[in-house]
């Protein structure tokens, strides 16, 4: 008991140190993504510390299993570093004894990321695209501060509102788009009397809903000149396809809505948030078994080559993942977690299978 004790409070700090040290590298390259987004205009700067409170438990559900995966190897290394292996095993803790201990903590890690990506991420994914899909948080798009010409699409297409509401009504607006045609690009300019952000329900876009204006179009150098004149006209909001708003619309589902759902883009998402705690004490096993080192090597020493293996885990979740959406089922990912189960279990018994290979060969 007190061997099972010792271990599981040295792989779980060693796991809650390397999860921090990756939450921190994980955090800083998604506000960077989120600044760059509000850079541009399309978050306005009030939301980005909400909406990085409620991602962070999708931060956790990928971090947890690494950090266990490595607070693996590193205490089981230094263990092996340091000869006390040599003293567990002469207290007769084997490889299958060892294997579970270490599914002590492989267990409180698999039930926490289960809480995490089945429950917890889809709910704060859900709140955060509720901000995402409030047009008051995306009004810096076009008009980040009235009085001021914007641009978007790289000068093609350019807005401008004279004044804008503290409800976000705009007034006095001028939207210019230029489209590339056959021969000539064509021009269109909207003037509009007043105008505001829409969020339309069905698709999930939005757009730029003008009131009382005329829209003219024309080619350069041509005589002739469409004129246009509205009561309401709807101009959509370019939004590119990495987008937040467009990417965390999987996320954001709730996973018992994903369970009843026959949407092979659900089905995929759905599959791969019951993938995530399922690799947990797989990737357990893996790193026990690559976790034997000695004093000369030192505990670092299978790091990389553990890396490796998870790094195709990884890789196969996401082809099996990519297969369900495509419409071919979940054959792929169960055939990758039992591929890996397998593989577990022969590197946790590598020792007594190469011997028998050996008399076999004597």
């Amino acid at each position: 008991m007190r061997i099972l004790r010792y271990l599981t409070r040295d792989i779980l700090l060693h796991t809650v140190a390397v999860s921090f040290v990756l939450f921190l590298v994980v955090f800083a390259g998604r506000f960077i993504r989120y600044l760059a987004e509000a850079a541009v205009g399309s978050l306005t700067g009030d939301v980005l510390l909400p909406i990085m409170l409620f991602k962070l438990p999708g931060f956790f559900e990928m971090i947890l299993p690494l950090g266990l995966f490595i607070g693996i190897l590193l205490s089981l290394g230094r263990l092996y570093a340091e000869s006390e292996m040599v003293v567990l095993r002469a207290c007769g803790v084997g490889p299958g004894k060892l294997a579970v201990f270490v599914m002590v903590p492989a267990v409180v890690v698999t039930l926490a990321v289960a809480a995490l990506s089945l429950l917890i991420a889809p709910e704060g994914s859900a709140r955060a695209q509720v901000l995402l899909d409030n047009p008051r948080s995306a009004e810096g798009l076009h008009m980040l501060n009235e009085g001021r010409f914007r641009k978007q699409r790289r000068g093609d297409y350019v807005t401008y509102a004279e004044r804008i509401d503290d409800d976000g009504l705009m007034h006095n607006i001028f939207v210019f788009e230029r489209t590339p045609g056959s021969t000539e690009d064509l021009f269109t300019a909207t003037f509009a009397r007043e105008g505001a952000i829409v969020l339309a329900e069905e698709s999930g876009r939005r757009y730029l809903e003008l009131r009382g204006g005329s829209r003219y179009r024309g080619e350069p150098g041509e005589r002739t000149l469409e004129e246009i004149t509205f009561n309401l006209y709807g101009e959509l909001i370019p939004e590119s396809q990495n987008s937040l708003r467009r990417s965390g619309k999987v996320e954001s589902v709730a996973s018992a809505d994903l369970w009843v759902s026959d949407d092979p883009r659900l089905r995929g998402a759905l599959w791969w948030r019951l993938s995530l705690p399922v690799m947990v004490p797989a990737i357990a096993v893996i790193a026990l078994a690559l976790s034997r080192t000695d004093a000369r090597r030192g505990r670092y020493a299978k790091i990389g080559p553990a890396m490796v293996v998870l790094l195709l885990y990884f890789l196969g979740m996401t082809q099996g993942r990519s297969a369900i959406e495509s419409g071919q089922g979940p054959s792929l990912m169960l055939a990758v977690h039992v591929g890996f189960a397998v593989l577990a279990l022969m590197l946790l018994q590598w020792e007594r299978i190469s011997k028998r290979w050996k008399v076999m060969r004597g």
